[in-house]
């Protein structure tokens, strides 16, 4: 999945970008709310994390922008501002939540798990097809009884191609949801990276992961 942090205090938006990657999301930053409306317009993101003291434009107007475009990306407000009124004028304008700076990193967290939840409509954390079963808090992966070890991007990779079963997913939604802005999009990674989950998963004649020719791939749970 992948993240967009709007943040001018560069030490705290590398320290999110840093603990965000440890997640395994794909993250990128912007330090202005003009960038991250422009970001918002180049990239589809799962969700925000935007700060409400920017520069110029600030986190309310950035919110307040995003939802006039009908945008319905969970946001996640970050705030020194405390009080009471504070907190509904950034839910008022267009916010998911409200966290307070200083915050616990694991708070962050938690609050962007039930975020992503309500989004995609998860009731449980934990995604199956056929003998694959996928542990998202715990970022684990069995095959049947075996732990397949998997690295971070081919967790992501997979983990959507779950949330999408027996639906196409192109390559274009891949790279937009799983690698951030540096990613080439002249490049193969994504089948490259296809290539190395199908072995891992034990998926070697790719009767799970389907290749959908000229679209993409797909993910048949009937298998």
């Amino acid at each position: 999945m992948r993240i967009l942090v709007i943040e001018d205090d560069n030490q705290l938006a590398a320290f999110l970008e840093h603990g965000l990657k440890e997640e395994g999301f794909a993250v990128d930053v912007a330090e202005t709310g003009e960038e991250g409306e422009e970001l918002t317009s180049a990239y589809e993101y799962d969700l925000l994390v935007v700060d409400i003291m920017l520069p110029l434009m600030n986190g309310l107007d950035v919110c307040r922008d995003l939802r006039q475009r009908k945008m319905s990306t969970p946001i996640l407000i970050t705030s020194g501002q405390r009080s009471v009124e504070d907190r509904i004028r950034g839910l008022d304008a267009g916010a998911d939540d409200y966290i307070t700076k200083p915050f616990i990193f694991g708070e962050l967290m938690a609050r962007i798990r039930a975020l992503l939840r309500r989004e995609h409509s998860i009731i449980q954390p934990k995604l199956s097809a056929g003998l694959i079963i996928m542990d998202t808090m715990n970022r684990e992966v069995m095959i049947g009884e075996n732990k397949a070890d998997l690295t971070k991007r081919e967790f992501a990779i997979l983990e959507y191609l779950l949330r999408h079963q027996n639906k196409v997913v192109t390559r274009t939604s891949l790279e937009q949801h799983v690698w951030d802005q540096d990613f080439d999009i002249g490049s193969n990674m994504v089948d490259v990276y296809i290539r190395r989950l199908r072995q891992k998963i034990g998926d070697r004649d790719a009767r799970l992961i389907e290749t959908v020719r000229g679209a993409g791939y797909r993910l048949a749970n009937d298998h």
